[in-house]
């Protein structure tokens, strides 16, 4: 495999679509249903008068297929470097190895929009389980999401707290995933969160929809895949200090064969730019495949 592209949405799928034409082999992986595009109106893209996001992710898709990129419907849960090539790991455990890899997938941290969400942010209240871990050896925790961020977190979390609970109503990952949290000791609860509570500055529980509570010291809010930001350090690169990942006008990261574009590189975040870094990160990427990786 030349480039395999992580994200879905129009950096992605635009990126495949110009390395694909340039004849590299290529692999989207991703859900499109993730993407900050689907389900919205699009209304200011150059030519479209007024579109609709979740079809425009459909036809792009269509025509890097038609190119000869192949897609694959699932999250990237870990990446791995290796001399000059890179692994990446499915949800279902895949592996694929590529000479370079392009990170498309954004870098938004979607919040939950529940009472004292925002109160106990940085005192119990987290978005990274992979970066704070540390701070909960021995506690009791819960992880809050649906999606292969949170039943990966869920997971890593056995390693370090006492307790884990998995709360998920609507679990939108491979029984691959919920099983090793399963095996892990993690105890799932089939219910919505409506409240994190605390006292004296700290979290100490959260309500369920059914007014029923469990005790917890900490609450990690995952409610997507797993970050660019954690992915690219996997690789070695390093992001800003807001998540984003630096590049250069060629879309190029610090560390050779690995390239960013759309919104994981920074403002404005709009449809126009991801496309047109999608379009420079394919173009270059592929070249660098070809090259001999130089």
């Amino acid at each position: 495999m030349d480039i395999i592209i992580i994200g879905a949405g129009p950096a992605g799928i635009q990126a495949a679509i110009h390395a694909a034409r340039a004849k590299a082999s290529v692999t989207i992986a991703g859900k499109m249903i993730d993407s900050a595009m689907h389900g919205t109106h699009v209304e200011n893209y150059f030519g479209i008068g007024k579109a609709d996001g979740t079809d425009m992710l459909r036809i792009g898709m269509q025509q890097a297929k038609a190119f000869g990129a192949k897609h694959i419907d699932e999250d990237i849960t870990e990446m791995e470097c290796s001399g000059d090539l890179f692994t990446v790991t499915t949800e279902n455990e895949t592996k694929i190895t590529s000479g370079s890899i392009i990170i498309a997938s954004g870098v938004a941290r979607k919040r939950l929009n529940v009472r004292g969400e925002k109160e106990y942010f940085g005192k119990g209240v987290s978005y990274c389980a992979s970066c704070d871990c540390n701070f909960y050896k021995g506690k009791r925790v819960a992880i809050i999401g649906d999606g292969s961020e949170a039943a990966a977190s869920a997971e890593l979390m056995t390693r370090y707290a006492s307790y884990v609970f998995w709360i998920t109503k609507d679990t939108r990952t491979s029984e691959t995933m919920i099983n090793k949290a399963k095996n892990a000791g993690v105890e799932i609860i089939d219910e919505n969160v409506v409240e994190i509570m605390g006292k004296d500055k700290k979290v100490t529980r959260i309500m369920f929809s059914d007014s029923s509570m469990v005790n917890v010291d900490g609450v990690f809010i995952e409610l997507g895949a797993r970050s660019s930001s954690d992915l690219a350090m996997d690789v070695n690169v390093i992001p800003n200090t807001d998540g984003t990942i630096p590049v250069n006008d060629k879309c190029e990261t610090s560390v050779k064969g690995v390239y960013a574009c759309g919104d994981v590189t920074g403002k404005p975040f709009q449809i126009a730019k991801a496309v047109g870094q999608g379009a420079i990160a394919g173009i270059n990427a592929s070249e660098y495949t070809k090259g001999g990786r130089k």
